[in-house]
């Protein structure tokens, strides 16, 4: 997505599919300032840091959606290269950052321990501000403890994590996944949204809040 408002870049991770994100776009100078969403590993975060190195985008904050390995593993890199950027995660999923079993690496034989730590809730209802656009944190949890949701209004969008998928929702099968709970915040937290508001998630391709309320198996009252 690319606007006079907003620039949303999406980097895929081969392995695991998995999408992050660089939201930028201009403050009151004119400069360009920026999020990374979900950094994951190389080849991908390299990428992402190039990209930004080549725009010169001042990055202001690294947010994850969520705790699980692949949205979280480019973590250490980013913050390396942009120590002046606040990282933020919901409060339920903080600890699994440094937990290889929480964020479920260790069992798939590949433990991640990340040095970096939040230095930020993400907290349900909170706004954030990138250049003239406002933010507002969803929550959505059920495929983790402390899932979020990231909704702008201004430029007609939603970052969701592993919440919503096009035609599909989140895995409920891990620890500390909540079927009932995830089912209940999409409803309540991301299907009240706008027909026309762009979904971008975590994994495969940008949907619309529409489609998803018409056509998704998963959220079907039948």
């Amino acid at each position: 997505m690319s606007d006079s408002l907003l620039n949303i870049e999406t980097f895929v991770e081969p392995n695991f599919g998995e999408n992050a994100f660089v939201i930028s776009t201009t403050d009151e100078r004119g400069g360009k300032v920026g999020w990374v969403i979900d950094p994951s590993f190389p080849p991908q975060v390299n990428q992402l840091l190039e990209y930004i190195y080549q725009q010169a985008i001042g990055i202001e904050k690294i947010i994850l959606t969520h705790g699980h390995a692949d949205h979280i593993a480019g973590l250490d890199y980013v913050y390396q290269a942009h120590r002046e950027a606040g990282v933020l995660i919901g409060k339920g999923d903080k600890s699994m950052l440094a937990d290889a079993n929480k964020n479920l690496s260790g069992p798939f034989g590949m433990p991640l321990v990340l040095q970096t730590e939040a230095d930020e809730d993400l907290e349900p209802s909170m706004s954030l501000i990138l250049g003239q656009t406002t933010w507002k944190v969803l929550d959505t949890s059920g495929h983790s403890p402390g899932g979020r949701s990231l909704y702008c209004a201004d430029a007609g969008v939603v970052i969701v994590g592993d919440a919503l998928f096009a035609g599909s929702i989140g895995r409920t099968d891990f620890p500390g996944s909540d079927h009932q709970q995830l089912i209940a915040n999409i409803r309540n937290h991301l299907l009240t949204l706008p027909d026309e508001i762009r979904v971008y998630t975590g994994h495969g391709p940008v949907t619309f809040i529409g489609n998803e309320r018409k056509s998704n198996p998963y959220l079907s009252d039948g």
